[in-house]
């Protein structure tokens, strides 16, 4: 048995609450947080945020996008990661998924480069790893920024490295449920210190006393009428001080948290794996290891989603989920609901923004199905293990 939220979490929150919340008391959980995360990916630089898309679009502020520049999403996942590119004023370009382990498509991605390309954001889906070794190199040679969006991959691998290691930046989310959770939260890796400081900027309302080390100004630096504040447009991105209690904890059973998913997820592959012509899960890459914010698998295509789902509940399943609608097939995206920053995206692109654009998510995604791997007692899982067999069984 493990417990979502332990006494650690609790203690955390308590001495935060027996601060009073005084300004005098720092930044302290936010701090040890940023430090802790960084130690634990290997990365030089780490920079909390009130949510893991927060984290995106200051990366990608950071990049200093201006309206005409193009970065490379892909569309099977939240709209999140394509939201933070509009946000910019910039253009989402969406490549196309591989067929079989569901991640963008390195060909497709390629494909899509053009003078105006400036990033690619990678999203590591439902815990597997993209081909990240790969992509860097495509960075590499086209001299683009890479920014990982792992909000569903913690301590995931490729190549005997972390997932977050191959990016100029690496988000991750807290959301409640995400592997490691503070209801709500984020954290943005940063390779160069330059980057960082541009990052903490546009996190903390473009403060100049802020740096990438340092997330707070103090009293001492504003206690004098002459002082300026402001160096740039930011943003009020900062992750709460209770939130930044909650994550440390979390963080410091980052392994047994990750773990209870892993194994979930190794039972349901083992059910699967005796009806290879009804279901087929989600492939890992070789040398690489999933970190299953869901198990996630494909129907043979002549399988009604809805009917697999009903016989799957009729035998005691937890409920599973769909596969997200693809962004560009989102209502905003077909009625241009931009907020106004439609007039940012190139007529030829928005018209791109139609079925057809990206043919194997889109022949995936209807018969895609995410069952939870959050049991947090390993008997919870039986009645939905047994259930997927049911509904295999049925389709045999």
């Amino acid at each position: 048995m493990i417990e979502r939220i332990s006494d650690l979490e609790v203690k955390y929150v308590n001495d935060v609450l027996k601060s009073q919340f005084s300004t005098s008391a720092g930044a302290r959980y936010m701090k040890a947080l940023e430090q802790k995360f960084a130690d634990r990916f290997n990365s030089p630089f780490s920079i909390s945020f009130v949510n893991g898309t927060a984290t995106m679009h200051a990366a990608l502020e950071a990049m200093g996008l201006s309206p005409g520049d193009e970065v490379i999403v892909p569309p099977l996942t939240m709209a999140s990661t394509a939201f933070a590119v509009l946000q910019c004023n910039a253009t989402p370009i969406f490549a196309d998924v591989d067929p079989l382990t569901f991640q963008i498509c390195t060909k497709s991605i390629s494909e899509r480069i053009t003078p105006r390309t400036k990033a690619i954001i990678t999203v590591a889906l439902y815990g597997g790893a993209p081909d990240m070794t790969k992509i860097r190199t495509i960075c590499d040679s086209n001299d683009l920024f890479l920014l990982e969006d792992n909000a569903e991959c913690f301590l995931g691998e490729i190549d005997n490295k972390l997932i977050g290691s191959f990016g100029d930046f690496a988000s991750f989310s807290f959301q409640s449920s995400k592997h490691i959770t503070s209801g709500e939260g984020g954290m943005l890796l940063v390779k160069s210190k330059d980057l960082a400081n541009k990052v903490r900027a546009v996190q903390s309302l473009g403060y100049i006393g802020v740096s990438s080390d340092k997330a707070k100004i103090t009293k001492d630096d504003i206690q004098n009428p002459e002082y300026s504040r402001h160096g740039q447009l930011g943003w009020n991105y900062r992750m709460p001080e209770l939130c930044c209690a909650v994550a440390l904890g979390q963080l410091e059973r980052i392994d047994e948290l990750v773990n209870v998913r892993v194994v979930a997820a190794k039972r349901f592959s083992a059910v699967a794996d005796n009806y290879p012509d009804v279901i087929t899960p989600q492939l890992n890459l070789p040398n690489s290891k999933n970190s299953y914010w869901c198990w996630s698998a494909v129907l043979r295509e002549d399988i009604n989603w809805i009917d697999f789902r009903r016989i799957y509940n009729r035998a005691g399943g937890k409920p599973f989920y769909s596969a997200w609608k693809l962004t560009y097939l989102e209502p905003m995206f077909a009625g241009r609901h931009f907020l106004g920053r439609e007039k940012f995206v190139g007529s030829q692109q928005l018209d791109s923004y139609r079925p057809g654009l990206c043919p194997v998510a889109e022949s995936l995604q209807p018969r895609m199905i995410q069952i939870p791997t959050n049991f947090w007692c390993g008997d919870d899982a039986a009645p939905s293990i047994n259930a997927l067999g049911e509904a295999c069984k049925h389709f045999q």
